[in-house]
């Protein structure tokens, strides 16, 4: 258990310090040119990819990324074999929104560091609401870390605890899919995902899901709804 706490916190280590020294000059140039590579794409003469981006980045499409995280959720229940399956994800459902939310405080806490998305840091980048009518995001005044890549972490990280190979996979895919629109259009930087939220995930996920933190709490949430109508 230990040695792979270890070797998962050990990566988020080694992660940060890409990334700090020295000066991060790899990172800060493969998000320079990451940055400018997609740019190049938002123009008024890409109207449908414009739009496309608009809504892959607009509250709608929060929504149903969100969606897509219940239906797999639920895939992985129905798959689950075992006679109590509603109420024991019921639980491991409760057990991680209070991680994400403990994840979410600590980072928030723990972490004074900040910088502007690219769009807001570069002052002639293109910006995608200046092209398009609906109602979008493309920048931030804080995007590190990214924070929606690390919730679709935190989720990927319980599915690969206690979901099958497949879930587990899909999310894991979903973590690059959900995220990348925010990179596509310059609301963060690749490394606020890359660096700043697989590094939180790596270095705290480990304790909650490589120890038997998470699976007794999902035990006592568990045994604390015999009385709500749930069934298998």
């Amino acid at each position: 258990m230990l040695k792979r706490i270890s070797a998962y916190n050990l990566a988020g280590v080694l992660l940060l310090l890409s990334w700090a020294v020295p000066h991060g000059i790899l990172w800060i140039d493969l998000d320079d040119h990451l940055f400018w590579l997609f740019n190049a794409w938002i123009s008024p003469e890409n109207p449908h990819w414009a739009d496309l981006l608009a809504v892959l980045n607009s509250r709608a499409f929060d929504a149903i990324s969100f969606g897509i995280l219940v239906l797999l959720f639920t895939l992985a229940m129905r798959r689950d074999t075992r006679e109590d399956r509603v109420r024991h994800w019921t639980a491991i459902g409760v057990t991680m929104l209070i991680t994400a939310g403990i994840v979410a405080l600590i980072t928030n806490e723990a972490i004074s560091y900040g910088h502007p998305s690219p769009t807001r840091f570069f002052e002639h980048a293109a910006r995608l609401t200046d092209i398009v009518s609906i109602p979008t995001k493309d920048s931030d005044a804080n995007s590190f870390p990214g924070d929606h890549g690390l919730m679709l972490m935190v989720f990927a990280g319980f599915m690969l605890r206690f979901a099958d190979r497949c879930i587990a996979g899909w999310s894991l895919a979903f973590v690059v899919l959900l995220s990348a629109p925010r990179i596509l259009v310059g609301a963060h930087w690749f490394s606020d995902v890359y660096i700043g939220a697989l590094s939180i995930a790596l270095l705290l996920l480990p304790w909650v899901l490589c120890t038997p933190m998470a699976e007794g709490l999902t035990r006592a949430i568990r045994q604390s709804l015999p009385r709500l109508p749930l069934r298998h």
